[in-house]
């Protein structure tokens, strides 16, 4: 019967999530954090667009504060109120582009901003653990690695590992590069949101909302993709 499926993904999502938090706590290095953000995940989506805005416009007005101040704070916990999965790309300095400083954003990078176990591992962590309340999945404009994975040629190495996790966004965007990059990005966001029993618990309960988005390197503005 339907309900009954429901009722069992839910208590198996409840049960992954109180698993997750019960046994990290059985370390002395990893504690739930005790003073989280006050933000709803839709606010804290709201936050970094218009700090995004704000990097637009003036620049990244966060750094113009005391980073000394923000070391010393933030040396002892940190309290994220958000998420990053970035592609790893030197043009796509995250912080900066959302004009947030030390300690706002917990970002995790890999090329083609891809979901990798040691990714999810990460993500969870800052959810569970750091007690942030959204998590974006970051494309950007010219990205090598979907570039790679559209041309699917041999190269050097161990680069060719990034092709399968890109495969699904190729199959359905390409080969035009851009429309791929965003397809990935959602396709990615999908991802988090359900292969992960925990996330998938907090989306539930109304405490986690994960976006895809999209970054254009010669503005410097993020889209939200729907």
């Amino acid at each position: 019967m339907p309900c009954k499926t429901v009722s069992r993904r839910s208590f198996l999502e409840g049960v992954a999530a109180s698993a997750l938090i019960a046994s990290v706590s059985n370390f002395a290095f990893i504690r739930p954090a005790r003073a989280q953000t006050t933000l709803t995940p839709d606010a804290a989506i709201e936050q970094m667009m218009a700090g995004n805005q704000l990097y637009m416009q003036k620049g990244a007005l966060a750094f113009a504060d005391d980073l000394a101040k923000f070391r010393l704070e933030t040396e002892a916990k940190q309290q994220p109120f958000a998420a990053v999965l970035s592609c790893a790309d030197s043009r796509v300095p995250v912080e900066i582009i959302f004009d947030q400083n030390i300690g706002h954003l917990f970002v995790t990078r890999v090329a083609g901003n891809i979901v990798t176990p040691e990714i999810l591992a990460s993500l969870e962590y800052g959810v569970v653990v750091l007690g942030v309340v959204a998590i974006m999945v970051l494309g950007h404009a010219s990205c090598g690695a979907v570039r790679a994975a559209i041309a699917g040629e041999a190269v050097p190495g161990q680069i060719s590992v990034l092709y399968a996790p890109l495969r699904a966004a190729v199959d359905q965007a390409g080969p035009d590069l851009e429309a791929t990059i965003k397809a990935n990005a959602q396709i990615q966001a999908r991802l988090l949101a359900e292969a992960s029993p925990v996330l998938a618990a907090a989306i539930k309960a109304g405490k986690l909302k994960v976006v895809a988005a999209h970054y254009y390197l010669g503005t410097g503005k993020v889209e939200l993709l729907g």
